[in-house]
């Protein structure tokens, strides 16, 4: 069953200076890789003499690695993105896109002193990090004669859910989500009060 998880409620912007180079890390709420990619652009644009703009997201739940991205910007390899991206997974928070930018200070930090920095960033701008909960919904397909119209809409207001798309044929059918910790009681619910008369489907991921 899909889990409920944590998301940035707002922006977080921290900043040091580390041997005279100036590191701003960035964290915001990216809801899917468009998003985030947004974002990375639209630091580069707010920051165009910074010498490096260093990114790492968690593009939807954090248990999901399909979601994830990083990037070093011209960075030796292996030193900016993936300490940022083991900060994010590490926190659990998902749907979420860090930027650190660098203005570089002319004094070489060498390939630990970078992981430090751009990990460090990424830990201390975490720590400022206010999260809500995304709960976790489950998409279910109803189908029913109109005569169960309202049963359907009673059912949706009282297990939270919400309808997402319809189509109105001969039958109806509603495409809804449910908060998964709600769905089997909704589909219960569903089946006495019509008698088994609405079609139920869940769809798959």
């Amino acid at each position: 069953m899909k889990l409920d998880y944590a998301i940035p409620a707002q922006g977080v912007s921290f900043e040091e200076t580390i041997k005279k180079s100036r590191f701003i890390t960035l964290l915001a709420h990216a809801a899917d890789r468009k998003q985030a990619y947004a974002f990375v652009a639209n630091t580069r644009q707010q920051h165009p003499e910074a010498r490096h703009h260093c990114w790492a997201f968690v593009a939807g739940a954090p248990t999901d690695s399909q979601c994830l991205g990083f990037s070093d910007d011209g960075e030796p390899s292996g030193t900016a993105g993936k300490p940022i991206l083991a900060q994010l997974q590490g926190s659990g928070v998902g749907e979420i896109v860090a930027v650190v930018v660098r203005y570089s200070g002319g004094i070489k930090l060498g390939t630990g002193g970078l992981v430090k920095a751009y990990g460090g960033g990424a830990q201390q701008a975490l720590k400022l990090l206010e999260t809500e909960t995304k709960v976790a919904m489950e998409r279910v397909i109803l189908t029913f004669d109109y005569s169960h119209s309202g049963t359907v809409e009673r059912m949706l207001e009282l297990h939270q859910g919400e309808k997402f798309a319809s189509d109105f044929g001969n039958q109806a059918v509603f495409e809804v989500q449910v908060p998964c910790a709600n769905v089997a009681g909704f589909e219960q619910q569903l089946v006495d009060a019509s008698k088994g008369a609405i079609t139920i489907k869940r769809e798959q991921p």
